[in-house]
């Protein structure tokens, strides 16, 4: 088969055809919205296109007739003549869907999105002899879309407390990945709402983004300080020529920043966030369609800022609460702690210990006693600090602000200069110790390493203010405490004598501190024609009255026992006395064991009368215990008390073992008496083979402190002869 082609022939009838066609196409897609263009023969010469071609491709109206590939170069290497070629070499149409086509003009690139047709076109004798495309723009759609799922993602990322940053940086990606001639900054307003902070600016430089961080709120400070100061958008299209930007302007310029569109963020209430800018690296007015991503993306900025503000608020709730918890449960500890302390020195010291390193690293406490200041207490967490605090340097300079807050009665707080710095001290708090209006006293502590923030300076004064209170009530304690002992050590003989033929020991435990005298004494003093008087009572009660009456038996019975040759005359006297001056309403009663003793050539001999006391036992040389249980009422209930005199006689190994009811009722922690029982065990105990008074004593004390331990309810004492 042969083809005949007749040049003249061939151009009349397609200058006509082409003429045709070019009228219909006017016709059907002149102002049509679709882009459209008719491509002739294997080249792809653009034959025919409508304006919304040129338009959107950005060519030249007056290139018909050239091949596409020259009109829009960057066609080629996206693949398009190639398919241009496939549809005119197959006859088989192609279609594509949001098909991307980056596209240039003059100074300028933009990525584009299309739903295309590529339709092989047919002569009247049905052979291919071009190509027409069809196609729609679908950027807008396409942005859009792409902006409700960055929206969507930034949304997500809010919902689930993302980092500010995070979301605030991948919010401006998105936008310069939607416009990639953009370039987006978020600056957040400081919590004095007076300046402007980095909030983020993942593609402007580094230098640009430090220098505008903590730019002033104000009129001509840029156009993110104008938009913040005036609360509303500022559009700066020039830079260069702005005098906004006066102030900026080099930096912008180094920058190559030439336009900036910036937008106030605010809540809900109106309350400013901070500032959306939009940067364009030549000079540019907004379009639309920038304000209305503007406007959506300062919203979500505001959401993700709103957002942030309350986890962190709620974080901050949370950390204060907690904080305050832990200063409660510490102050807590540490009164309880210190107040356990009943001693003066021992409650500041252990102020001290509690200190450190709960509030600092060093801590000394002194006090003012007698016009005189000394340093009672220190506490270091490591041993350098114990060096530190020793030398004399920092001593003298402690020493000088303990002066002057002792003086002045308020704390003394600073950051450390001069030589404290240069001893490594950070920062340093002075607080008094004041109680009843008084200051006695001052807890210093140095802070090394981390600063003494305003909490810490709060726990050290509420510390301080506690320890204060406990320590004073701890020395009135301690005063008490001495007074009483050197009271009752003025009850009891100062030392016990010795007594021919005989070993003495005696024992006395108070009850608790100590802190009011006891009822209990005991008492051996020489008598006439060599004799020894010796004795052991409780009076009922404690404090002043017990003492009173204490001292009263104790001298009746000496200024008696002189004059008075009997035993129950003395035991009469006594009675008498207590019954004379003892008030109605007192009710103080006596219980005693009086003997005399006398010292033979072989034994001594004891004559004893018993008043309602615990029955006196001996413990022979060969471990047998005798009760002595002669009846006797106590002493000041009544004129005849029905005293039963007893004579003992002790031989060499014996003891006459006298206790007060402090021993017998001594309780176990289950509530159980030791009794009489346990007191002869704790005499059979004794295993020496010449037992002395103070082995039996001993054996004594240790049983009681073994049953009931060293707290004791009442007083304890315990009087012990044993002859040799």
């Amino acid at each position: 088969m042969s083809i005949h082609f007749d040049p003249d022939s061939a151009a009349t009838t397609q200058s006509v055809s082409v003429d045709r066609r070019g009228e219909e196409y006017a016709d059907l897609f002149g102002q049509a919205p679709v882009i459209f263009a008719a491509l002739s023969g294997p080249r792809h010469l653009l034959e025919a296109a409508n304006s919304a071609f040129f338009e959107t491709l950005g060519c030249d109206h007056g290139r018909l007739g050239e091949p596409v590939g020259d009109v829009i170069p960057e066609l080629a290497p996206q693949g398009v003549l190639d398919r241009l070629d496939a549809v005119y070499r197959t006859g088989v149409a192609y279609r594509a869907r949001d098909g991307r086509l980056l596209l240039s003009r003059p100074g300028m690139q933009r990525e584009g999105f299309f739903d295309f047709t590529y339709e092989p076109r047919r002569d009247t004798a049905g052979r291919i002899d071009g190509v027409v495309v069809i196609a729609v723009e679908t950027t807008a759609y396409h942005h859009a879309h792409l902006l409700a799922a960055e929206q969507r993602v930034l949304l997500e990322q809010i919902a689930r407390d993302a980092p500010l940053d995070e979301i605030l940086r991948g919010m401006a990606m998105a936008i310069e990945e939607l416009c990639p001639d953009m370039l987006v900054s978020v600056l957040l307003v400081d919590p004095g709402g007076q300046r402007l902070r980095h909030g983020t600016g993942p593609r402007l430089p580094d230098f640009y983004n430090e220098a505008v961080d903590g730019a002033p709120i104000g009129e001509g400070v840029g156009s993110c300080g104008t938009t913040a100061f005036r609360r509303e958008p500022v559009i700066v299209t020039d830079i260069a020529t702005d005098p906004l930007w006066k102030d900026y302007r080099d930096l912008a310029l180094r920058a190559g920043l030439a336009a900036c569109w910036s937008t106030p963020i605010q809540d809900a209430d109106g309350r400013l966030l901070g500032t959306f800018a939009m940067y364009h690296r030549t000079p540019k007015a907004p379009q639309d369609k920038d304000m209305a991503l503007s406007a959506s993306f300062t919203r979500i900025a505001a959401l993700a800022i709103e957002r942030h503000a309350t986890v962190e608020a709620r974080h901050a709730a949370q950390e204060r609460e907690k904080a305050a918890r832990e200063d409660l449960a510490f102050l807590l500890e540490a009164s309880t702690a210190i107040t356990g302390e009943t001693h003066y020195s021992d409650s500041l010291q252990c102020m001290a210990r509690l200190s450190v390193p709960a509030l600092a690293q060093l801590c000394a406490v002194h006090v003012s006693e007698c016009g005189q200041t000394q340093r009672i207490a220190v506490a270091a967490s490591t041993s350098e600090g114990q060096k530190l605090l020793s030398s004399p340097a920092l001593c003298d300079e402690v020493d000088a602000a303990v002066a002057r807050v002792l003086a002045s009665g308020a704390t003394e707080c600073a950051h450390a200069n001069g030589l404290r710095a240069q001893l490594g001290v950070r920062d340093y708090v002075c607080v008094p110790l004041t109680t009843r209006g008084r200051t006695f006293g001052a807890l210093t502590l140095l802070a090394t390493d981390l600063p003494l923030d305003e909490r810490k300076i709060a726990l050290a004064q509420e510390l301080a203010r506690r320890a204060a209170s406990s320590a004073d009530n701890a020395h009135q304690f301690t005063d008490r405490v001495r007074l009483s002992h050197d009271l009752q050590a003025g009850l009891l003989p100062p030392e016990i004598p010795r007594i021919p033929g005989a070993t003495l020991a005696a024992s006395y435990h108070p009850a608790g501190e100590g802190l009011e005298v006891g009822g209990d004494f005991y008492d051996v003093f020489p008598l006439p024609a060599d004799r020894w008087a010796l004795m052991i009572g409780d009076v009922s009660g404690r404090g002043a009255l017990a003492a009173t009456t204490t001292a009263m038996v104790r001298h009746t019975a000496r200024a008696a026992a002189r004059l008075l040759n009997e035993p129950v005359a003395v035991v009469t006297a006594i009675n008498d006395a207590l019954t004379v001056n003892t008030a109605a309403d007192d009710d103080q009663f006596v219980s005693l064991v009086y003997g005399e003793l006398r010292h033979s050539a072989s034994h001594l001999t004891l004559n004893l009368i018993r008043a309602g006391h615990v029955p006196p036992l001996v413990r022979r040389a060969d471990g047998r215990v005798v009760e002595l249980t002669e009846p006797g009422l106590l002493l000041g209930i009544g004129p005849d008390p029905g005293f039963c005199p007893c004579c003992i006689d002790l031989y060499p190994g014996d003891s006459l073992v006298l206790v007060t009811d402090g021993i017998t009722e001594a309780r176990s922690a289950d509530g159980e008496f030791f009794g009489e029982e346990r007191l002869a065990d704790a005499l059979v105990a004794v295993r020496t083979a010449t037992p002395t008074a103070t082995a039996v004593v001993e054996s004594i004390t240790t049983a009681v402190t073994a049953f009931a331990g060293n707290a004791t309810l009442d007083d304890q004492a315990a009087l012990v002869v044993t002859a040799i």
